[in-house]
């Protein structure tokens, strides 16, 4: 531990991520947003995301984007957009469980957060595959196991009855016009430009800012980077996810973990309808292999895990405490923590009631209201 001017006690990894990558600001005034690549809005101190060649960001492609993410005849029957399960004000997620399609049909995983997911290195929870936006969209759009959106293409003659929509496309795409290709290319775009980096914490460590975190939250600061707890090997760097990756990476991340979450077998068997990275590699050391999210506007993004299994934070910390999951009863028994698969960095730890609270306080410093509330986020025709 050492002390850092303006900044309190900071442990060393944390003065040496925001030294390395931060640039202050000054007093009170909150992390400013800076142009960086056409139009998408990067914190200062934040390197840029990674954008196509072939798909370069405009403020008008952005825009665009906008307008489709929230435009519920994207779907096939007309009663879901993207933003049904991306909500804004939850930080892009749905508060689900698991996601439920357009048709009704529930999925076996919890809806993906999709803040700063342009810094994602892969996509969706346990597809190391998966690396692109202009990829990983074709999946809520077509996908039919189960149905998400149910796109078809009456979708792309909808639009093209709408005046307004031809002039947004035109203007974006003049050679091309309302294809789903350019559909698709617009909504990536505007998911990249879903950045967030103005929390009490970036106020803190790039704002100078020595009171923009309580002692609580400071206390649950120095837990947090602890090796103790080990939280921040994978939830660690400026988005607070190991798998990430940005326009200066020098080397590729594609990061996922078996936190004990279940043991159904005692040999470290997932539920069939989950089992994670295996489900793509075929790989028996990859069951229950999933990657880990950014803790960004993580108190907002209830219910938790890939599942939606686990309710609350404090339950999330309960079952990394006890070093995996303990479920009793049910078709899920087994213990976690005694799970052959688990990760080594899921090893268990104690907690005090007080250390307990401030960490809840910390992550709760990760919330970022201005990305919640940001118009240029936000729903053009609520």
């Amino acid at each position: 531990m050492r002390t850092t001017a303006g900044m309190g006690v900071v442990p060393v990894v944390l003065t040496a991520w925001v030294v390395g990558l931060g640039a202050c600001t000054g007093g009170d005034d909150p992390v400013p947003l800076v142009t960086s690549q056409g139009g998408i809005r990067v914190p200062e101190g934040f390197p840029d995301p990674v954008i196509p060649a072939n798909n370069p960001a405009t403020p008008d492609k952005i825009e665009l984007g906008r307008y489709l993410f929230y435009d519920e005849r994207l779907s096939g029957n007309g009663t879901q957009s993207c933003g049904t399960c991306h909500l804004q004000e939850l930080a892009f997620t749905d508060g689900l469980t698991v996601a439920e399609g357009s048709t009704g049909q529930l999925h076996a995983r919890n809806s993906n957060g999709l803040t700063n997911v342009a810094y994602n290195s892969t996509l969706t929870w346990a597809n190391p595959t998966l690396t692109e936006l202009e990829v990983q969209i074709l999946l809520p759009l077509f996908g039919d196991a189960p149905v998400e959106l149910g796109a078809t293409d009456a979708v792309l003659e909808l639009l093209a009855d709408d005046a307004d929509m031809v002039g947004r496309f035109d203007t974006v795409f003049p050679d091309e016009g309302i294809t789903w290709d350019t559909v698709v290319a617009a909504l990536a775009t505007f998911n990249r430009a879903m950045i967030s980096g103005d929390s009490p914490f970036d106020q803190f460590a790039y704002g100078n800012d020595a009171e923009a975190l309580s002692a609580a939250e400071l206390r649950g600061m120095e837990l947090f980077y602890s090796e103790t707890l080990e939280c921040h090997h994978c939830h660690g760097g400026f988005n607070f996810s190991e798998a990430t990756t940005h326009a200066d990476s020098v080397f590729d991340s594609e990061l996922f973990h078996n936190t004990g979450l279940y043991n159904l077998d005692g040999e470290g068997a997932y539920p069939n309808n989950n089992p994670g990275v295996f489900d793509i590699t075929g790989n028996p050391e990859d069951m229950g292999r999933f990657r880990p999210p950014s803790l960004r506007n993580v108190e907002l993004t209830a219910p938790y895990m890939h599942d939606g299994s686990i309710e609350t934070l404090e339950e999330v910390l309960d079952t990394y405490a006890r070093g995996g999951r303990l479920i009793e009863t049910g078709a899920f028994a087994g213990d976690g923590a005694e799970s052959p698969l688990k990760s080594g960095l899921v090893a268990g730890f104690s907690l005090s009631d007080a250390e307990r609270s401030d960490l809840i306080a910390f992550l709760g410093s990760l919330t970022d209201q201005r990305f919640l509330t940001d118009a240029a986020l936000s729903d053009p025709t609520p």
